[in-house]
Protein backbone atom coordinates (compact mmCIF):
# COMPACT_ATOMS: atom_id res chain seq x y z
CA UNK A 1 0.00 0.00 0.00
CA UNK A 2 1.60 3.24 -1.18
CA UNK A 3 0.33 5.97 1.16
CA UNK A 4 1.67 8.67 -1.16
CA UNK A 5 -1.46 8.00 -3.25
CA UNK A 6 -3.53 9.52 -0.44
CA UNK A 7 -2.04 13.01 -0.77
CA UNK A 8 -4.63 15.63 -1.70
CA UNK A 9 -2.81 16.44 -4.96
CA UNK A 10 -2.97 12.85 -6.23
CA UNK A 11 -6.50 12.29 -4.96
CA UNK A 12 -7.62 15.40 -6.85
CA UNK A 13 -5.92 14.10 -9.99
CA UNK A 14 -7.66 10.73 -9.66
CA UNK A 15 -11.09 12.35 -9.28
CA UNK A 16 -10.49 14.72 -12.17
CA UNK A 17 -9.47 11.89 -14.52
CA UNK A 18 -12.18 9.28 -13.96
CA UNK A 19 -13.35 9.80 -17.55
CA UNK A 20 -9.85 9.91 -19.03
CA UNK A 21 -8.70 6.90 -21.04
CA UNK A 22 -6.35 4.74 -18.96
CA UNK A 23 -3.78 4.65 -21.76
CA UNK A 24 -3.66 8.46 -21.66
CA UNK A 25 -3.04 8.41 -17.90
CA UNK A 26 -0.22 5.92 -18.37
CA UNK A 27 1.43 8.08 -21.04
CA UNK A 28 1.03 11.46 -19.34
CA UNK A 29 4.25 13.08 -18.07
CA UNK A 30 3.30 13.06 -14.39
CA UNK A 31 5.70 14.18 -11.72
CA UNK A 32 4.07 13.06 -8.49
CA UNK A 33 6.64 12.15 -5.88
CA UNK A 34 6.76 8.51 -4.86
CA UNK A 35 3.94 7.36 -7.15
CA UNK A 36 4.07 5.89 -10.64
CA UNK A 37 1.65 6.43 -13.50
CA UNK A 38 0.74 2.74 -13.29
CA UNK A 39 -0.28 3.03 -9.63
CA UNK A 40 -2.46 6.04 -10.36
CA UNK A 41 -4.03 4.31 -13.35
CA UNK A 42 -4.84 1.28 -11.19
CA UNK A 43 -6.56 3.51 -8.63
CA UNK A 44 -8.65 5.13 -11.37
CA UNK A 45 -9.61 1.78 -12.91
CA UNK A 46 -10.66 0.33 -9.56
CA UNK A 47 -12.57 3.43 -8.49
CA UNK A 48 -14.55 3.49 -11.75
CA UNK A 49 -15.65 -0.10 -11.08
CA UNK A 50 -16.98 1.00 -7.68
CA UNK A 51 -19.29 3.70 -9.03
CA UNK A 52 -22.38 1.49 -9.33
CA UNK A 53 -21.26 -1.57 -7.39
CA UNK A 54 -19.89 0.20 -4.27
CA UNK A 55 -21.28 3.76 -4.23
CA UNK A 56 -20.38 4.25 -0.54
CA UNK A 57 -16.70 3.70 -1.30
CA UNK A 58 -16.87 5.67 -4.58
CA UNK A 59 -18.44 8.67 -2.85
CA UNK A 60 -16.11 8.75 0.17
CA UNK A 61 -12.88 10.83 -0.03
CA UNK A 62 -9.48 9.20 0.57
CA UNK A 63 -10.53 5.60 -0.10
CA UNK A 64 -7.60 3.43 -1.16
CA UNK A 65 -8.42 0.92 -3.89
CA UNK A 66 -6.82 -2.48 -4.53
CA UNK A 67 -6.46 -3.77 -8.09
CA UNK A 68 -9.64 -3.97 -10.15
CA UNK A 69 -9.77 -7.78 -9.87
CA UNK A 70 -10.40 -7.47 -6.12
CA UNK A 71 -13.27 -5.09 -6.87
CA UNK A 72 -14.74 -7.49 -9.43
CA UNK A 73 -14.61 -10.38 -6.96
CA UNK A 74 -16.09 -8.58 -3.97
CA UNK A 75 -19.75 -8.45 -2.97
CA UNK A 76 -21.83 -5.54 -4.18
CA UNK A 77 -23.40 -3.23 -1.60
CA UNK A 78 -26.80 -4.65 -2.55
CA UNK A 79 -25.89 -8.26 -1.76
CA UNK A 80 -23.73 -7.34 1.26
CA UNK A 81 -26.63 -5.46 2.83
CA UNK A 82 -28.87 -8.48 2.31
CA UNK A 83 -26.35 -10.76 4.04
CA UNK A 84 -26.09 -8.35 6.95
CA UNK A 85 -29.83 -8.70 7.52
CA UNK A 86 -29.35 -12.40 8.30
CA UNK A 87 -26.98 -12.00 11.28
CA UNK A 88 -27.04 -10.60 14.80
CA UNK A 89 -25.01 -10.98 17.97
CA UNK A 90 -21.93 -9.69 19.70
CA UNK A 91 -19.11 -11.06 17.53
CA UNK A 92 -18.58 -12.26 13.93
CA UNK A 93 -15.48 -13.56 12.17
CA UNK A 94 -15.18 -12.72 8.48
CA UNK A 95 -12.75 -15.51 7.68
CA UNK A 96 -11.99 -14.40 4.09
CA UNK A 97 -12.34 -10.63 4.45
CA UNK A 98 -10.89 -9.38 1.16
CA UNK A 99 -11.65 -5.73 0.39
CA UNK A 100 -13.97 -5.65 3.40
CA UNK A 101 -17.38 -4.90 1.90
CA UNK A 102 -19.18 -7.68 3.77
CA UNK A 103 -17.42 -6.82 7.05
CA UNK A 104 -18.48 -3.19 6.62
CA UNK A 105 -22.15 -4.13 6.29
CA UNK A 106 -21.99 -6.72 9.07
CA UNK A 107 -20.59 -4.14 11.50
CA UNK A 108 -23.85 -2.24 12.28
CA UNK A 109 -25.53 -5.57 13.10
CA UNK A 110 -22.72 -7.10 15.21
CA UNK A 111 -20.92 -5.75 18.26
CA UNK A 112 -17.43 -6.71 17.03
CA UNK A 113 -16.36 -7.86 13.56
CA UNK A 114 -13.00 -9.56 13.00
CA UNK A 115 -11.73 -9.29 9.42
CA UNK A 116 -9.13 -11.89 8.40
CA UNK A 117 -7.24 -11.54 5.13
CA UNK A 118 -4.17 -13.58 4.19
CA UNK A 119 -2.96 -10.93 1.71
CA UNK A 120 -1.22 -8.44 4.02
CA UNK A 121 -1.49 -5.52 1.58
CA UNK A 122 -5.22 -6.07 1.06
CA UNK A 123 -5.64 -6.33 4.84
CA UNK A 124 -3.84 -2.98 5.26
CA UNK A 125 -6.05 -1.40 2.58
CA UNK A 126 -9.21 -2.68 4.27
CA UNK A 127 -8.03 -1.38 7.67
CA UNK A 128 -7.35 2.08 6.21
CA UNK A 129 -10.77 2.21 4.53
CA UNK A 130 -12.64 1.08 7.64
CA UNK A 131 -11.14 4.04 9.50
CA UNK A 132 -12.05 6.44 6.69
CA UNK A 133 -15.60 5.04 6.64
CA UNK A 134 -15.93 5.37 10.42
CA UNK A 135 -16.29 1.65 11.20
CA UNK A 136 -14.53 1.49 14.57
CA UNK A 137 -15.84 -1.94 15.59
CA UNK A 138 -13.94 -3.87 12.89
CA UNK A 139 -10.56 -5.37 13.76
CA UNK A 140 -8.30 -6.53 10.94
CA UNK A 141 -5.97 -9.53 11.09
CA UNK A 142 -3.49 -10.21 8.27
CA UNK A 143 -3.53 -13.98 8.60
CA UNK A 144 -5.30 -17.18 7.60
CA UNK A 145 -8.86 -17.24 8.95
CA UNK A 146 -8.78 -20.90 10.00
CA UNK A 147 -5.54 -20.36 11.94
CA UNK A 148 -6.97 -17.24 13.57
CA UNK A 149 -10.10 -19.12 14.66
CA UNK A 150 -8.10 -22.04 16.09
CA UNK A 151 -5.79 -19.85 18.18
CA UNK A 152 -8.10 -16.96 19.02
CA UNK A 153 -9.32 -16.31 22.54
CA UNK A 154 -12.41 -14.54 21.19
CA UNK A 155 -15.86 -16.13 21.18
CA UNK A 156 -17.91 -15.79 17.98
CA UNK A 157 -21.64 -15.92 17.30
CA UNK A 158 -21.07 -16.23 13.56
CA UNK A 159 -18.38 -17.17 11.06
CA UNK A 160 -18.72 -15.87 7.49
CA UNK A 161 -16.74 -17.56 4.72
CA UNK A 162 -16.42 -16.59 1.06
CA UNK A 163 -14.15 -19.33 -0.32
CA UNK A 164 -12.38 -18.74 -3.63
CA UNK A 165 -11.91 -21.41 -6.28
CA UNK A 166 -8.38 -22.76 -6.61
CA UNK A 167 -6.66 -21.83 -9.87
CA UNK A 168 -5.71 -25.47 -10.45
CA UNK A 169 -9.26 -26.77 -9.99
CA UNK A 170 -10.28 -28.65 -13.12
CA UNK A 171 -13.57 -29.61 -14.69
CA UNK A 172 -16.89 -27.85 -15.14
CA UNK A 173 -18.41 -29.25 -11.95
CA UNK A 174 -17.97 -26.73 -9.17
CA UNK A 175 -17.37 -28.18 -5.71
CA UNK A 176 -16.58 -26.64 -2.33
CA UNK A 177 -13.58 -28.95 -2.15
CA UNK A 178 -12.18 -27.01 -5.14
CA UNK A 179 -12.00 -23.87 -2.99
CA UNK A 180 -9.71 -22.14 -0.51
CA UNK A 181 -10.37 -22.57 2.33
CA UNK A 182 -11.76 -26.07 1.92
CA UNK A 183 -14.88 -25.53 4.01
CA UNK A 184 -16.02 -29.15 4.03
CA UNK A 185 -12.67 -30.38 5.40
CA UNK A 186 -12.61 -27.70 8.10
CA UNK A 187 -16.23 -27.85 9.28
CA UNK A 188 -15.35 -29.76 12.45
CA UNK A 189 -12.78 -27.12 13.39
CA UNK A 190 -15.18 -24.24 12.74
CA UNK A 191 -18.20 -25.82 14.44
CA UNK A 192 -16.00 -26.60 17.41
CA UNK A 193 -15.77 -22.84 18.03
CA UNK A 194 -19.00 -21.36 16.66
CA UNK A 195 -22.63 -22.40 16.35
CA UNK A 196 -23.63 -20.55 13.17
CA UNK A 197 -21.85 -20.32 9.82
CA UNK A 198 -22.71 -18.40 6.67
CA UNK A 199 -20.97 -19.55 3.48
CA UNK A 200 -21.14 -17.54 0.29
CA UNK A 201 -20.71 -19.47 -2.97
CA UNK A 202 -21.01 -18.55 -6.62
CA UNK A 203 -24.09 -19.46 -8.70
CA UNK A 204 -21.96 -22.17 -10.35
CA UNK A 205 -22.37 -24.40 -7.31
CA UNK A 206 -25.25 -26.85 -7.70
CA UNK A 207 -27.45 -26.96 -4.61
CA UNK A 208 -27.48 -30.75 -4.45
CA UNK A 209 -23.67 -30.80 -4.65
CA UNK A 210 -23.43 -28.33 -1.79
CA UNK A 211 -25.82 -30.37 0.34
CA UNK A 212 -23.71 -33.47 -0.21
CA UNK A 213 -20.55 -31.71 0.99
CA UNK A 214 -22.01 -29.83 3.95
CA UNK A 215 -23.81 -30.82 7.14
CA UNK A 216 -26.24 -29.01 9.46
CA UNK A 217 -27.60 -26.89 6.57
CA UNK A 218 -30.59 -24.92 7.86
CA UNK A 219 -31.22 -22.43 5.03
CA UNK A 220 -30.07 -21.78 1.49
CA UNK A 221 -30.51 -18.24 0.15
CA UNK A 222 -30.36 -17.75 -3.61
CA UNK A 223 -29.69 -14.05 -4.21
CA UNK A 224 -30.35 -12.34 -7.54
CA UNK A 225 -29.90 -8.69 -8.47
CA UNK A 226 -32.05 -7.44 -11.34
CA UNK A 227 -32.83 -11.05 -12.26
CA UNK A 228 -29.20 -12.20 -12.38
CA UNK A 229 -28.12 -14.75 -9.77
CA UNK A 230 -25.13 -13.29 -7.94
CA UNK A 231 -24.50 -15.61 -5.00
CA UNK A 232 -25.78 -18.50 -2.95
CA UNK A 233 -25.70 -18.30 0.84
CA UNK A 234 -25.59 -21.39 3.03
CA UNK A 235 -26.67 -21.03 6.66
CA UNK A 236 -25.34 -23.82 8.87
CA UNK A 237 -26.32 -24.28 12.50
CA UNK A 238 -24.56 -26.77 14.74
CA UNK A 239 -26.76 -29.81 15.38
CA UNK A 240 -29.52 -28.83 12.92
CA UNK A 241 -31.06 -31.92 11.29
CA UNK A 242 -34.53 -30.78 10.12
CA UNK A 243 -35.68 -29.94 6.58
CA UNK A 244 -33.73 -27.36 4.58
CA UNK A 245 -35.55 -24.11 3.82
CA UNK A 246 -34.65 -22.46 0.52
CA UNK A 247 -35.19 -18.69 0.34
CA UNK A 248 -35.05 -16.98 -3.04
CA UNK A 249 -34.77 -13.23 -3.41
CA UNK A 250 -34.53 -10.89 -6.38
CA UNK A 251 -33.11 -7.48 -5.42
CA UNK A 252 -32.63 -4.24 -7.30
CA UNK A 253 -36.14 -3.79 -8.68
CA UNK A 254 -39.06 -1.59 -7.60
CA UNK A 255 -39.77 -4.15 -4.87
CA UNK A 256 -37.99 -7.18 -3.43
CA UNK A 257 -39.27 -10.46 -4.89
CA UNK A 258 -39.26 -13.32 -2.38
CA UNK A 259 -40.24 -16.96 -2.62
CA UNK A 260 -39.52 -19.62 0.00
CA UNK A 261 -39.89 -23.38 -0.16
CA UNK A 262 -38.47 -26.49 1.45
CA UNK A 263 -36.51 -29.10 -0.46
CA UNK A 264 -38.77 -31.79 1.01
CA UNK A 265 -41.90 -30.00 -0.23
CA UNK A 266 -40.43 -29.72 -3.75
CA UNK A 267 -39.82 -33.47 -3.83
CA UNK A 268 -43.43 -34.18 -2.83
CA UNK A 269 -45.17 -31.49 -4.92
CA UNK A 270 -47.19 -32.40 -8.02
CA UNK A 271 -47.52 -30.35 -11.22
CA UNK A 272 -50.63 -29.89 -13.36
CA UNK A 273 -50.25 -29.11 -17.07
CA UNK A 274 -52.05 -26.98 -19.63
CA UNK A 275 -51.63 -25.22 -22.94
CA UNK A 276 -51.14 -21.44 -22.57
CA UNK A 277 -54.20 -19.79 -21.02
CA UNK A 278 -54.93 -16.08 -20.45
CA UNK A 279 -51.66 -15.26 -18.68
CA UNK A 280 -48.10 -16.59 -18.87
CA UNK A 281 -45.60 -16.45 -15.99
CA UNK A 282 -41.82 -16.82 -15.99
CA UNK A 283 -40.18 -17.24 -12.53
CA UNK A 284 -37.20 -15.03 -11.74
CA UNK A 285 -33.67 -16.39 -11.98
CA UNK A 286 -33.34 -17.04 -8.22
CA UNK A 287 -36.33 -19.40 -8.26
CA UNK A 288 -35.10 -21.18 -11.39
CA UNK A 289 -31.62 -21.61 -9.91
CA UNK A 290 -33.10 -23.02 -6.69
CA UNK A 291 -35.16 -25.62 -8.53
CA UNK A 292 -38.61 -24.73 -7.17
CA UNK A 293 -40.18 -25.99 -10.39
CA UNK A 294 -43.19 -27.69 -8.83
CA UNK A 295 -43.78 -25.74 -5.61
CA UNK A 296 -43.97 -22.35 -7.38
CA UNK A 297 -46.80 -23.62 -9.59
CA UNK A 298 -48.48 -25.31 -6.64
CA UNK A 299 -48.34 -22.23 -4.40
CA UNK A 300 -49.82 -19.91 -7.04
CA UNK A 301 -52.31 -22.51 -8.32
CA UNK A 302 -50.87 -22.46 -11.84
CA UNK A 303 -50.39 -24.96 -14.64
CA UNK A 304 -47.06 -25.80 -16.22
CA UNK A 305 -46.69 -25.80 -19.99
CA UNK A 306 -44.32 -28.78 -19.86
CA UNK A 307 -42.30 -30.52 -17.19
CA UNK A 308 -39.03 -29.03 -18.50
CA UNK A 309 -40.26 -25.64 -19.78
CA UNK A 310 -40.65 -23.98 -16.36
CA UNK A 311 -43.29 -21.60 -17.72
CA UNK A 312 -46.63 -21.32 -15.95
CA UNK A 313 -50.12 -20.24 -16.96
CA UNK A 314 -53.59 -19.51 -15.58
CA UNK A 315 -56.77 -17.52 -16.23
CA UNK A 316 -56.27 -14.86 -13.53
CA UNK A 317 -53.65 -12.13 -13.18
CA UNK A 318 -51.67 -12.65 -9.97
CA UNK A 319 -48.76 -11.02 -8.17
CA UNK A 320 -45.78 -13.21 -8.98
CA UNK A 321 -42.00 -13.30 -8.32
CA UNK A 322 -40.98 -13.02 -11.95
CA UNK A 323 -42.22 -11.72 -15.29
CA UNK A 324 -45.92 -11.67 -16.21
CA UNK A 325 -47.41 -11.65 -19.69
CA UNK A 326 -50.81 -11.36 -21.37
CA UNK A 327 -51.12 -14.13 -23.94
CA UNK A 328 -52.16 -12.86 -27.38
CA UNK A 329 -52.06 -16.12 -29.28
CA UNK A 330 -50.37 -19.51 -29.42
CA UNK A 331 -49.25 -21.02 -32.72
CA UNK A 332 -47.46 -24.19 -33.80
CA UNK A 333 -43.77 -23.72 -34.49
CA UNK A 334 -43.38 -23.61 -38.26
CA UNK A 335 -42.31 -21.10 -40.89
CA UNK A 336 -45.78 -20.52 -42.31
CA UNK A 337 -47.38 -19.69 -38.94
CA UNK A 338 -44.52 -17.39 -37.92
CA UNK A 339 -44.73 -15.48 -41.20
CA UNK A 340 -48.42 -14.84 -40.54
CA UNK A 341 -47.45 -12.89 -37.41
CA UNK A 342 -45.71 -10.36 -39.69
CA UNK A 343 -43.22 -9.43 -36.99
CA UNK A 344 -40.10 -7.49 -37.88
CA UNK A 345 -39.10 -7.05 -34.23
CA UNK A 346 -39.73 -8.98 -30.99
CA UNK A 347 -38.23 -10.00 -27.66
CA UNK A 348 -37.49 -13.73 -27.86
CA UNK A 349 -37.14 -16.27 -25.03
CA UNK A 350 -36.58 -20.01 -25.41
CA UNK A 351 -37.61 -22.56 -22.79
CA UNK A 352 -37.17 -26.28 -23.43
CA UNK A 353 -36.61 -25.58 -27.12
CA UNK A 354 -33.96 -27.08 -29.44
CA UNK A 355 -33.07 -23.92 -31.40
CA UNK A 356 -31.12 -20.94 -30.01
CA UNK A 357 -32.40 -17.35 -30.00
CA UNK A 358 -29.68 -16.37 -32.49
CA UNK A 359 -30.73 -19.13 -34.89
CA UNK A 360 -34.40 -18.12 -34.63
CA UNK A 361 -33.62 -14.47 -35.36
CA UNK A 362 -31.47 -15.40 -38.36
CA UNK A 363 -33.91 -17.94 -39.79
CA UNK A 364 -37.06 -15.83 -39.42
CA UNK A 365 -35.43 -12.37 -39.74
CA UNK A 366 -36.79 -11.03 -36.46
CA UNK A 367 -34.84 -8.17 -34.86
CA UNK A 368 -34.56 -7.64 -31.11
CA UNK A 369 -36.81 -5.21 -29.25
CA UNK A 370 -40.34 -3.85 -29.47
CA UNK A 371 -43.42 -4.55 -27.37
CA UNK A 372 -44.07 -8.11 -28.53
CA UNK A 373 -42.63 -11.06 -26.60
CA UNK A 374 -42.31 -14.48 -28.20
CA UNK A 375 -41.77 -17.64 -26.13
CA UNK A 376 -40.48 -20.59 -28.12
CA UNK A 377 -41.27 -23.60 -25.96
CA UNK A 378 -42.97 -27.00 -25.68
CA UNK A 379 -46.58 -27.78 -24.74
CA UNK A 380 -47.85 -30.69 -22.56
CA UNK A 381 -48.06 -32.97 -25.62
CA UNK A 382 -44.39 -32.39 -26.41
CA UNK A 383 -45.19 -30.20 -29.44
CA UNK A 384 -43.05 -27.15 -30.27
CA UNK A 385 -45.08 -23.95 -29.98
CA UNK A 386 -44.68 -20.17 -30.07
CA UNK A 387 -46.57 -18.02 -27.55
CA UNK A 388 -47.06 -14.37 -28.53
CA UNK A 389 -47.42 -12.11 -25.49
CA UNK A 390 -47.40 -8.55 -24.20
CA UNK A 391 -45.50 -7.89 -20.97
CA UNK A 392 -47.50 -6.70 -17.97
Amino acid sequence: MNKNILTSEIQDFINENLKTKIIDVLLKPLNFEGVTNKEIAEQIEAKIKCKDKLPTWFGTPNIYYPNKLNIEQTSSETTAEYKAGLVSGTSLLDMTGGFGVDSYFFSPKIGQVHHCELNSELSEIAEHNFKVLGRTNIRTHAMDGIDFLQHSEFEFDWVFIDPSRRHDAKGKVFLLSDCIPNVADNLDIILGRVKKIMIKTSPLLDLSAGLRELCFVKEIHTVSVKNEVKEILWILEQGYENEVLVKTVNLGGPSMEKFNFSIDDEKLAHSNYSDPLEYLYEPNSAILKSGAFKTVGDKFNMYKLHDHSHLYTNEQLLEFPGRRFKVIKTIPFNKKELQRLELKKANITIRNFPISVAEIRKKFKIKDGGEVYLFFTTNPKGEKIVVECHKI
